[in-house]
C-alpha cells in the first residue's frame, strides 16, 4: 500500500491545532480535518473520506489544495454574486441620489425617468429589467413604489363605477 500524502510544512502543530478550532463552519472544519488527520495521524485519504462522510476524491483535492497555497487554498469564495455589471455599487448609488434629487425637486419617482441617468453613466443602453434589478439591489423599489401619489378624484370613482357595470352604463 501506497503511504499517506505529505503535508506541507505551512504551520507548525499548535498553528494547525488552532486554526482547526477556528473554523468558522462545518464545511471549513472538515476540509480543515483532513488536512489535520493527514498531517498528525498519517491516515491515508480513503480512511479520512469514511471518517468525515465525504468522498476521496475530495480529500485528495483539499490536500492538494493546502499544499498549493497553504491555509488560503481551502478558504472558498462562494459561488453566488455578481457576475458582470455595467456599473460599480459606489456609481450606482451616485446615480440613485441624483435621481432621489429629481423626485424630491417634484418628479415622478418612475424607473422611466432613471433609465437615461443610467445609460448615461454606463455609456450604453440597459434594459428595464436592469433598473429594477438595480432598485431592488439597493433596497429602493419599495421606496419608490411607495412613494406615488394617490390622487383622489370623485368623479374618476364615479366613472368606473359607472362604466365597470355593463348594466349601468344606459344610466
Amino acid at each position: 500500500m501506497r503511504a499517506p500524502a505529505k503535508i506541507e510544512e505551512y504551520l507548525t502543530t499548535e498553528e494547525m491545532s488552532q486554526w482547526l478550532e477556528d473554523a468558522p463552519d462545518q464545511a471549513s472544519y472538515k476540509r480543515r480535518m483532513a488536512v489535520w488527520l493527514t498531517h498528525t495521524e498519517r491516515l491515508h485519504a480513503h480512511q479520512i473520506a469514511e471518517i468525515l462522510d465525504v468522498s476521496i476524491q475530495a480529500v485528495w483535492l483539499w490536500i492538494g489544495q493546502y499544499n498549493a497555497r497553504g491555509p488560503a487554498g481551502l478558504q472558498r469564495k462562494g459561488r453566488g454574486g455578481r457576475r458582470w455589471c455595467y456599473l460599480t455599487d459606489s456609481q450606482e448609488t451616485e446615480v440613485l441620489e441624483s435621481f432621489m434629487v429629481k423626485v424630491r425637486a417634484g418628479d415622478c419617482p418612475k424607473a422611466a425617468i432613471l433609465k437615461p441617468l443610467i445609460e448615461k453613466k454606463a455609456g450604453r443602453r440597459v434594459s428595464m429589467q436592469y433598473i429594477y434589478r438595480l432598485l431592488a439591489r439597493h433596497n429602493w423599489a419599495e421606496e419608490i413604489a411607495q412613494s406615488h401619489p394617490v390622487v383622489e378624484k370623485p368623479e374618476a370613482a364615479d366613472d368606473f363605477r359607472k362604466y365597470s357595470r355593463p348594466w349601468l352604463r344606459n344610466a
